[in-house]
């Protein structure tokens, strides 16, 4: 599953096996969203972590930093597969 870009937005669906996993997750992407100072919407449901990226400052559109954000979050999901 890939990244869809609608209404400005990059969104990805990430499922896991468990809420603890989904969980697990989202507290090691915290360390990468962090160092890129770029931070998500997001939300868990259960095992499903919703991630929405567009960038603010920038009118609400898709920039680099949501691209290099996007590609981070899917190397870290990486380890759950």
């Amino acid at each position: 599953m890939s990244w869809n870009e609608e209404n400005n937005t990059l969104e990805r669906t990430f499922k896991f096996d468990s809420f603890m996993q989904a969980m697990d997750f989202m507290a090691e992407c915290s360390k990468v969203i962090d160092e890129q100072n770029h931070h998500p919407e997001w939300t868990n449901i259960y095992n499903k972590v919703i991630v929405c990226l567009t960038t603010h400052d920038e009118g609400n559109t898709i920039t680099a930093k949501d691209r290099k954000l996007a590609t981070a979050i899917d190397q870290v999901y990486c380890n759950y597969l």
